[in-house]
This record gives structure tokens, C-alpha cells and sequence, in this order.
């Protein structure tokens, strides 16, 4: 296999942003072969040997891109998917020979939601403009339209920078393995783009940092019928907790708290002795998870005679919007406008491992993946002009982050941003 990267010729007039568009376009077909390949290879978040069987091939198909990767580690994920982290140098002005260049971080997991079997089920199909399949739109679409972004600058002779890629198989888990990964390969990095689906074509600046947690109640059993006021019912503990944990709800502060799960009690003769409750919080600032931090402090129980116990912690961290992530943001837009497209942001309550980085003072760019909607739902679509809309967009913004001037000044946002440097 041929491995050598192609440089740009200094003589040559710069590809326009619609010839990159009208060469993504052109490549269509080739586009939608290789996410039907993907996507038909089930990589479930809880099926370890269906993930460890298609990582080698993703791999494979990385290496067929982008040639030969200058440094590369597989991260041994235990009981989840591994996580598999590539560099590559840069091309033309991205090269910059004679001096280390740190890396553009790429984020992407191939993980999915979906069960061994959902393909056999629902494999991927194409139905005018949209494509439809298990994990099609978070996230496998994104990393097709991040490698044919790659694609596109190659074949124009257009620069990219260095590039550093996160291919991670426990994203939908929480990141509970490759969280320690994807922070080291993080680390003095420039700008970080995380091919995670759109919000409605919307790129995501800013998202809420999650809890997952736990209450346990311990009461005292007892016959219901014939010793009532020796039992202590824990079912009783847990539903008064669960009202008063959903009070912590502040929609104006962006804070959701939600009991999703609650279990509990043996027969329905006996006063139940355990009852558990299962959390998700959302919260759009530190103060707001401090807050709740002091309220889970001081839950505790109705009846003296129980217990209330408080497990878990933050999952993920608050991705704000900060001065670097805005910067981030005006680049795509400004390249957007280029290719006539009027590129919006949000932000989001869900999470994604952009947090991570984000946390540590990176500016991000979010959402750069899919349009469409439906995630972890079965009616999970993407839309296909979208898909050539988001490939020739990653290529613009990739080939800007090659002009040394604007990587200086995304470093120079992400030194001032990182907790180390506050203050």
C-alpha cells in the first residue's frame, strides 16, 4: 500500500470551498458504500468480542485513508471496547518541517446502543436523502464524513494540520475506560473536533455536565399485616426521597434531575428492607454541582430507623462556552458562509467526551458530524445531502486550523483556558 502523503505545490491556485464541495458531492456513492460496510458492522457498547473483532478492520480502513500513522496506541479498555488513538503529520503548510506542530484532536467512538442482531433486523438502507441503520447517525456517519474530509484535501492538494484521532468503544457507557486516554491525547493540543451528530444542524459550543447516582434505602422487614409498626418500609424512604430530588430541578439554572429507575421490596406482605433509586443530573455550571453535591449530602431518611445512602458521582463534566470554543465556532461559521450554508450553534443537555477535553481548556467544536435526528431511537436517520454538506465543512475548517497563525491562536485561548493556567 502506498503510504506517502501528498504536499501541496505552492504554484498552484488553492482549491475554492465549492470545488471541495463539488469533489465531496462527487464522491457520494463511495461516501454511502463505506457507511453501509460500517454500519453493518455491529459494534455494540456491552458486546466486548463484537467490538474487539471490529476495531482491527476500523483500523485497517484508517490506515487505507490516511497512510502509515507516525505514532499509534490501543488502549486496553478491560471489560469495554479499547480505545485506539493515531497520529499523522500534517500536509503543506500543516507540516511545518523542522518543529513539533502539536496535533488537531479528532473525536469519534464506534460504539453503539445497539444489540448483536439489530442489523440482521434493520440494516442500512437508503430512501431519497436518507439513510437509516443501527448507529448511522451517533456517530458512524461521523467518522465517514471526517475521513472523506480528510480525503478531499488530499486529493485537492489542499493542507491539513497534524492530525491526532480518538476512536474509542465505550462513549455510550460513560467513558468509564478511555477517559484517562482521550484527556492524555488531549494534552497540549490546539482545538479539538468531535464528529458527534448535529443538534438539527446546529453545532454544539456548550454542553451540561452529568451526574449518575444511586440512593439506596435500608428500612426494617417486617410482616405487613401482623407487625406493621415493627417494619420500616425502605419503598417508603425511597419515594419520599425521590420528591424530594426531583425538587432540585431548576429549569432556569439549566438543571434537571430525574429518577429513572427505582426497585425495591421482596413480597408485597412484607415491608421492604431495600429500595434503590437510579439518577441522571444534568447541570449547565460548577455552582449548580456544588449545589446538588450539598443537597445529596443532606438527603437522609423519614423514619430514624433507615438509612439513605448516596453513591456515584459525575460522569462528565460542564462543557461551557467559552472565549476558545466561541473562536472555534466563528472559523466553521465564516467557512460555512463560504460554501453557503448558514451554520448555527447551541447548547445541549446531553454529553459526549468533548466534555473531557473541554474540561481541560481546549476550545471544542462539537456536533461537527451527522444531519439528522433520532439518536438511540429506532427511526434514527441521517440526512445524505447533509452528510456531503458536514464532509466538505470538516475539510474547510481542517484546512484552516493548517495556517499556523490560527493554530497560535487557538493554542494561545486554550493555555489561557486550562485549569492551570486560571488565575
Amino acid at each position: 500500500m502506498n503510504t506517502a502523503r501528498p504536499t501541496t505545490d505552492p504554484a498552484q491556485p488553492a482549491a475554492t470551498p465549492q470545488e471541495i464541495a463539488a469533489w465531496v458531492a462527487g464522491h457520494r456513492a463511495d461516501m454511502l458504500g463505506e457507511l453501509s460496510r460500517y454500519v453493518d458492522t455491529e459494534t455494540p457498547s456491552d458486546d466486548k468480542p463484537s467490538l474487539d473483532a471490529a476495531l482491527p478492520a476500523l483500523e485497517q480502513w484508517l490506515e487505507q485513508v490516511l497512510g502509515t500513522p507516525s505514532a499509534r496506541h490501543r488502549a486496553d479498555g478491560g471489560p469495554y471496547g479499547d480505545t485506539l488513538v493515531l497520529d499523522w503529520p500534517g500536509t503543506g503548510t500543516g507540516a511545518s518541517p523542522g518543529e513539533h506542530t502539536p496535533p488537531v484532536l479528532l473525536l469519534c467512538h464506534y460504539d453503539t446502543v445497539w444489540s448483536s442482531g439489530t442489523v440482521a433486523q434493520r440494516p442500512f438502507a437508503v430512501d431519497g436523502d436518507r439513510a437509516t441503520g443501527p448507529g448511522v447517525f451517533d456517530m458512524k456517519a461521523g467518522l465517514v464524513q471526517a475521513l472523506w474530509a480528510i480525503r478531499a484535501l488530499d486529493a485537492l492538494g489542499l493542507p491539513r494540520p497534524p492530525l491526532r484521532l480518538v476512536l474509542n468503544g465505550d462513549e455510550e457507557l460513560g467513558s468509564p475506560g478511555s477517559r484517562p486516554v482521550i484527556e492524555a491525547a488531549a494534552a497540549g493540543v490546539p482545538a479539538a473536533l468531535v464528529f458527534e451528530a448535529s443538534a438539527d444542524g446546529a453545532i454544539k459550543t456548550a454542553r451540561k455536565g452529568v451526574g449518575l447516582f444511586r440512593v439506596t434505602a435500608t428500612g426494617v422487614e417486617a410482616h405487613a399485616g401482623l407487625d406493621p409498626a415493627k417494619g420500616v418500609s425502605a419503598v417508603d424512604e425511597i419515594a419520599r426521597a425521590v420528591l424530594a430530588l426531583h425538587a432540585l430541578t431548576d429549569t432556569a439554572a439549566g438543571t434537571t434531575v430525574n429518577v429513572g429507575i427505582i426497585s425495591g421490596g421482596t413480597r408485597v406482605n412484607v415491608a421492604a428492607g431495600r429500595a434503590v433509586a437510579d439518577l441522571d443530573i444534568r447541570v449547565a455550571d460548577g455552582a449548580e454541582a456544588d449545589r446538588i453535591d450539598r443537597a445529596l449530602a443532606a438527603l437522609g431518611p423519614y423514619d430514624p430507623r433507615a438509612t439513605l445512602e448516596t453513591t456515584g458521582g459525575w460522569n462528565r463534566p460542564v462543557m461551557a462556552r467559552t472565549p476558545g470554543n466561541a473562536l472555534l465556532f466563528g472559523l466553521a461559521r465564516d467557512r460555512a458562509a463560504q460554501l453557503g450554508v448558514t451554520l448555527r450553534e447551541c447548547a445541549v443537555g446531553g454529553a459526549s467526551d468533548g466534555n473531557f477535553v473541554a474540561a481541560l481548556g481546549v476550545p471544542v467544536l462539537d456536533g461537527l458530524g451527522a444531519v439528522g435526528a433520532g439518536a438511540h431511537a429506532r427511526d434514527e436517520y441521517i440526512s445524505l445531502d447533509g452528510m456531503t454538506e458536514r464532509t466538505a465543512l470538516a475539510a474547510a475548517v481542517l484546512s484552516a486550523l493548517a495556517d499556523p497563525a490560527v493554530a497560535a491562536g487557538l493554542r494561545e485561548e486554550a493555555a489561557r483556558g486550562r485549569p492551570e493556567a486560571a488565575g
